[in-house]
């Protein structure tokens, strides 16, 4: 795997790193080569034109991520990022399969880490992160043992005394 450029260097936050760099596979000599950056944050699509003076960045938060899905093909994968606003899909064609096969962890596992669970809230009631007010009653635990216990329950699964 490549070091990514430095001009990516520049753009990252202070806690972000690149986890996986692809660059484009070309067939034909060029000049300008398009890639992908995955980072721990966000992945970023890397665009040079005007012979490599001029780079488009465009990045996406894991957060605007619903789903990744992995096409794999013979020897080419593509990757299709469903976006939480609808619009079309982020879409990474013509990947090496070794490659795709990484990033499509690496993004899942992002997702996984950046996205809360659904958790139903009451009308009016803030839902914040970070186990302020979700709306969801803390755990209930058994006076005697401190086993966990299920709402609805009677008796303790744990000792067997009442609750």
């Amino acid at each position: 795997m490549e070091s990514s450029p430095d001009d990516v260097k520049g753009i990252l936050g202070p806690n972000e790193r690149v986890e996986l760099y692809i660059k484009e596979k070309i067939y034909r000599p060029r000049i300008n080569i398009d890639s992908v950056i995955i980072t721990n944050e966000r992945i970023i699509l890397r665009h040079p034109h005007a012979l490599g003076m001029k780079k488009d960045y465009i990045d996406y938060n894991y957060q605007d991520i619903v789903n990744v899905i992995l096409k794999r093909g013979f020897t080419r994968s593509s990757l299709r990022c469903t976006l939480r606003l609808g619009g079309d899909p982020l879409s990474l064609d013509d990947l090496p399969n070794s490659e795709a096969q990484k990033a499509y962890g690496i993004i899942r596992e992002n997702l996984v880490r950046y996205q809360s669970p659904f958790t139903p809230t009451a009308p009016g009631a803030a839902s914040t992160r970070g186990g302020a007010s979700t709306g969801i009653p803390p755990p209930i635990s058994c006076r005697s043992c401190g086993a966990p216990l299920l709402v609805g329950q009677k008796f303790c699964g744990n000792c067997g005394r009442p609750i």
